[in-house]
Parts: C-alpha cells; structure tokens; sequence
C-alpha cells in the first residue's frame, strides 16, 4: 500500500481476498484504510465487492485471505459483536428492526447478556437505555420517536434508529451501505448535515454507494473498486462525474440519455378514483386517478411506503381494489389476475427482483421463460417443455439483454443484482408488450446496469408502448418521464408535464410539503408552495 498523508489511520485492511465455497472471486488482494474523523466514498459497480469487504471489517464475514489493523493492533473479527467492541459498525442497506418494537426496545435488543427478552429487563434499565439515547440524539442532530413502534416510522426515521443504535453501542468508524436508495431529497440532506456533523465529532464514516454524485458532495476521500480489487483512489476535491463513472465502468458512457420529444397516442391505461387498502388494513391509495398513453412514460415519484407498492400490484392484478375503476385497452379490468393481464400484453418489473420477479434456487433458463412456460412456443407433445427451444430462447435473451451468467443452468441466485434485473427487464421486455408496468427498475444498479435499463425503457416507449415507470430516484424520474405524479399517504399532491416542475419542488412534494390550494390538477402550474 502507498503511503498517503491524510488523518491518523484507524482502520487498515491489507491484501484482503474473499473466495465462496463455489469458486466466486469476491476480492483479489482489497488495500483500504479509513482515517480519523474521515468520510470514505467506497464507490463500485453491482459486484464489485464493496459490501463483501466492508462485510469483512463489521465481522459479517470471514476472508479468505489478509490482514486488519484497527489503531494499530492487528485484529481478526469472527462476528459483528467482535467488531463493535473495537468500535466498527455497519447500518445495512435492508434494516434490521423489530417493526413492532420501539426504537428503545431494538437497542434493549443489542444489549449483550439481555438474551433480547424484554419481560425480563427491569424499568430502571429501560429508562437508563431511553435517557442515553436521547443524550445520544442530542449530540448528533439525529431525532426519533422512541416509544413509537417502528413500523409506524416513515423510512427516513427508521434509518436513524439504525445509525442509533449502531453510535449506541460506541461504534467510532460507522459503515452505511446505500443509505439514501429509500430517502428522499430532503431526507437525503438532513442525512448528509447528520454525517457532517458525526465526522466533526471526530468519527469515521465509510459511504458504500453507486451514487457518483452522492459521493462526491460527502467524501472527503473516494475509492473504486472493480472486478474485486481497488481500481481508484482520489481526493473527492480532485474527481468528476466524468473520472469516476470511467474508473467504475472501465469505460466511458454517455453522461445523459437521449431522449427525443415522443407523441403520445391513445390512452392505454386508465385509472379513475381508485382506493387500495394495505396488507395492514389501512387505506393505502386514496381516489388516485391517472393515464398512461401509447408513446409516453408515465412516471410516479415518491419515497417508498407511500402506496405506490399497493398502487402496482392493482394495476398488474396482485391486490384487488376496494373502489375505482381500472381500464386496460378499452377495457375494464379491476377482477382480472396476473396471467390474464399478461395475455393481453401488460409486463411487470417488480420492485422486489428476488421476492417477485425471479425464483432464485431455480436457473437461468427456467427464469427466462417464468409465467410463460404454457405458451406454446415453448411446449412439444403432449404438453411437456420443449428445453432445445427453451435454452435457444433463454441464450438469444442472455445475449440480447447482456446478462453476465456462469452458465445457462446456473441458479439464478449466483448472478449479481444488475444481472438479475437485467434478466428479469429482458424477460418482460421480450414478450412485446403494449404496457410495462416498472417499480424501481434501477434501484442498487451501477451506473452501467442503470443506464442499460432506461435506455430499454426509453425504446420501448419510442416504439409505441406504454410505460408506467415508479421510482423514489428523482433523477430517473425527470430524466425519462414524459409526464409526472408526486404520491405521498396514498394521493397524488401534484400532476403535470416533466418541464413544468423544478427539482426542488418536486422534492417538497415527496417529503410532503403540498401546494397551499391542495394537489395540482394535471397541466395546471403548480402555485405557491407551503
């Protein structure tokens, strides 16, 4: 490793290599420090290994070769509570709470020695932990609820229980992986004065992101992994969009997607006055109305947990609505199922690949042809698959939409993120629809995979077809949208064409801040805001 003048070193990993049971290189030999009251940007595609390492210094997981130096001492954690008693904790990007514990009850949780049962922890401790905690608040600028159970939170507040309860335990170098993809603008920077105000407190931070601009506004410092090993290491002072994006790549790419003026055409979804409950029984999408037309995206922007997942799943037939009307090509489809949709051309990228667009234990060919294994392209005599036709298929696929596999047979759950939306992007997008439905079609993608994507999007819509595009990205949503809602609690606050808002309104209106006269009706320019 090279020397470099900076802060005193606090954490020091040195030639570290990560190889899994089945032959994946993770990392190839990972040289990383963090300093003294620094913010580290660990910028990398999908892949790359930048949570497998950081993985490696919380204790999560074991190298399979290298060193760890914390102040010095050369250490080797074989869990996480052997990593924060040297003070490194990470805030992952899936949160790990108890939704119906209160933010004090999941620190009660973390106490060792506790065994998590919280009939047996007297009132004097759980006052001790509340006190401590709200001194903790104080001293960082962090604020939360801590007697609210923690589903009731919005997704904002959640995370700072996670950075809590992390700072709780005494943690001095504090990793986050991905800790904006479910905030929004305004979230985004309350979040970064919280990391500011941390680092002159004296703590270190790592910033696990794929964020080029996210990085460059809160590093002091920022390091590029590819391929498993550091391919990059820049004072963020001296980067650009330009250097990091071709360090991350390994190529330049275009800094911003074309996209020519599109004529829209008949509407080809419409919904009216539609209300949806929430698996909670609390109505999640109240009187939402809208269109999308032939030839245009239709983007819906909003931070998550607002009911644009309960708004999808009665578009595509998942959840049945409890009022409104739901119209596909002319007709109404409110009692229609999934499959039914998908025969009259409707295609769903869902928000959760894993959960609902792929089954991970099963390969790559069988997920190519999932929810269209009974068509009979894919059948011979008497109804049995027709595998010859189906590798053809699943391979023509693999190269068309450049999904990186081991292998046609290899479990779907071997590929890395970007390569599982980009099978599961291709798969829909190959069965020529008139309508694709796409949540959060980008979200944890490099800024290949990510443009890969949009560019997909954008074609399809060039071609004639309907694109409802649901993002909390607001950069996706005004680059490729050609018309705009903002959802918050379950309605739509404000409707128009993409030219007709400024960033900084729309961010108002996806943390809540509406128009003084109510929710903008479509075309009308937004008033005054609140």
């Amino acid at each position: 490793m090279v020397a470099r003048e900076g802060p005193e070193i606090v954490v020091e990993m040195r030639n570290i290599k990560k190889v899994y049971p089945d032959g994946t290189v993770a990392l190839r030999g990972v040289d990383f420090t963090v300093g003294k009251g620094e913010i580290v940007g660990l910028l990398g595609e999908n892949g790359a290994g930048k949570t497998t390492l950081m993985k490696i210094l919380s204790g999560l997981l074991q190298p399979t070769d290298g060193e760890i130096y914390v102040r010095g001492e050369r250490v080797r954690f074989r869990h996480p509570s052997d990593a924060l008693k040297m003070g490194i904790g990470m805030v992952h990007q899936h949160f790990v709470l108890v939704p119906t514990f209160t933010p004090v009850e999941n620190v009660l949780l973390t106490e060792e020695g506790d065994g998590g049962i919280l009939r047996s922890l007297s009132p004097l401790k759980y006052r001790e932990v509340r006190e401590r905690l709200e001194r903790l608040m104080k001293e960082t600028g962090l604020s939360a609820p801590l007697d609210t159970p923690v589903e009731l939170l919005p997704v904002g507040v959640r995370q700072r229980v996670e950075i809590l309860k992390v700072l709780y335990r005494g943690t001095d170098v504090l990793i986050l992986d991905e800790p904006t993809s479910y905030l929004s603008p305004i979230e985004v920077v309350e979040l970064f004065k919280v990391l500011r105000r941390l680092k002159e407190a004296g703590k270190s931070i790592v910033f696990i992101t794929h964020k080029i601009k996210e990085a460059l506004e809160i590093s002091d410092r920022i390091v590029v992994l590819r391929g498993g090993l550091v391919v990059g290491e820049v004072d963020a002072e001296d980067a650009t969009p330009e250097r990091l994006a071709v360090m991350m790549v390994g190529r330049r790419i275009a800094p911003k997607l074309a996209k020519e003026p599109g004529e829209p055409g008949e509407p080809v979804l419409i919904v009216k006055d539609l209300c949806v409950m929430s698996d909670t029984g609390v109505l999640a999408v109240k009187n939402v109305s809208f269109e999308v037309r032939e030839g245009e995206i239709f983007g819906i922007a909003g931070v998550e947990g607002n009911g644009q997942s309960e708004l999808v799943q009665a578009i595509v037939g998942l959840r049945q609505p409890v009022g409104g009307e739901i119209w596909y090509r002319g007709a109404k489809v409110v009692a229609l199922n999934p499959r039914e949709l998908y025969k009259m051309g409707l295609s769903h990228i869902p928000e959760d690949r894993d959960r609902m667009g792929l089954a991970l234990d099963m390969n790559v060919l069988e997920n190519s042809i999932l929810g269209r294994q009974d068509e009979p392209e894919f059948l011979q005599k008497p109804a049995r698959l027709n595998w010859r036709r189906i590798e053809e298929y699943a391979r023509s696929l693999v190269e068309k939409f450049n999904v990186v596999a081991p292998s046609l047979r290899a479990p779907a759950r071997s590929l890395s993120g970007g390569n599982r939306q980009r099978l599961v992007a291709g798969r829909e997008l190959s069965k020529n629809p008139v309508l694709i439905v796409a949540a959060h079609p980008t979200r944890g993608l490099d800024v290949a995979s990510t443009m890969y994507i949009r560019e997909l999007l954008v074609k399809m819509r060039n071609e004639g077809k309907g694109v409802l595009l649901v993002s909390a990205d607001l950069d996706e949503i005004l680059e490729l949208s050609d018309r705009i809602a903002v959802m918050y609690k379950g309605e739509f606050v404000g409707m128009g064409r993409v030219e007709e808002f400024t960033i900084e309104e729309i961010g108002m209106l996806m943390g809540g801040v509406v128009p003084r006269e109510g929710a903008r009706p479509s075309g009308e320019k937004m008033g005054e805001l609140a």
